[in-house]
């Protein structure tokens, strides 16, 4: 089993509207749609817990009182679980405010992702932090813990290769110098991102995930940064500018992930998990397998 990583603090981004999952998001913050039963926040961090992380710092606005509603103390709940038997998760309830640290600051114009990061520079500190995008679940803490041991002496961003015709969704890096094959996979050094281009000037087929091992040198470069064209400040473009010292690391990983930031990424996220769900999984396939046959 893999150990803890040296890395103690994961920002979590959650001021967006998600306006993809309108209309359910008019009334329930896209971060707390269930993956059956539980949100798809609770899961994002139980990542990061799994990863060594003990403070979580969450980016949300004022118009999402639901978010830090969520993380109130509710013996009732905690009670009922236990009565139910679900006493893992009554566990990881439990632990807000006792193991793990839940802090909360506010971004209350949508400004960008880089904005969002500069937002939690107070309340990070001096200390190396993840960044976790809530649109993406991964399979376990395994990415996390390969960005940290690989972010000694900068930023390392977790990448993945995909179609040309995908590009545009993301930020692509521009890869410098050869890749290895280390203890975590292939690595390359990169020293340019281009936020969402368009196929024919993309510079690789590499895209950055949503998850980022970072040091606190990024926060002055976010705090000078100018907006992009779209009027927000880019986590990309930071990314950049300190690449241009020394280049930045990216892992190329093959994880399992689901975007659920979109109503099809969030059912499959939802059936992957009814499948694999301990108590119901095997019923659950049974009655896809033949409704599939109809």
């Amino acid at each position: 089993m893999e150990s803890a990583s040296r890395i103690r603090t994961a920002v979590i981004p959650a001021a967006g509207q998600g306006t993809r999952m309108l209309p359910a998001t008019k009334a329930v913050p896209k971060e707390l749609l269930p993956i059956l039963e539980q949100p798809a926040l609770q899961l994002v961090i139980d990542e990061a817990v799994g990863a060594g992380v003990d403070h979580i710092v969450i980016v949300t606005s004022a118009s999402k009182p639901a978010i830090e509603g969520y993380f109130v103390r509710t013996p009732e709940v905690e009670e009922a679980l236990e009565r139910q038997g679900r006493h893992a998760l009554a566990d990881r309830l439990r632990r807000y405010g006792d193991d793990i640290t839940v802090s909360f600051v506010h971004q209350d114009e949508p400004r960008g992702l880089g904005h969002a990061v500069g937002c939690a520079r107070s309340t990070v500190g001096d200390e190396p932090f993840f960044v976790m995008l809530p649109d993406e679940l991964m399979e376990d803490s395994s990415l996390l813990l390969a960005l940290a041991d690989l972010a000694r002496d900068g930023a390392a961003v977790a990448l993945k290769r995909v179609p040309t015709n995908e590009v545009s969704r993301y930020g692509v890096v521009n890869p410098v110098g050869d890749s290895h094959v280390g203890a975590h996979g292939e690595v390359i050094g990169f020293d340019r991102v281009v936020e969402k281009p368009i196929a024919t000037e993309a510079p690789s087929d590499l895209v950055i995930i949503g998850r980022y091992a970072l040091t606190p040198d990024i926060f002055p470069i976010l705090d000078a940064l100018a907006p992009a064209a779209t009027g927000e400040i880019q986590l990309s473009d930071a990314l950049t500018i300190a690449a241009r010292a020394k280049a930045l690391i990216g892992l190329v990983s093959s994880i399992g992930r689901r975007d659920i930031g979109n109503p099809v990424g969030w059912l499959e996220a939802v059936v992957d998990a009814g499948l694999a769900h301990a108590e119901y999984g095997e019923d659950f396939e049974a009655w896809l397998r033949e409704r599939l046959a109809r």
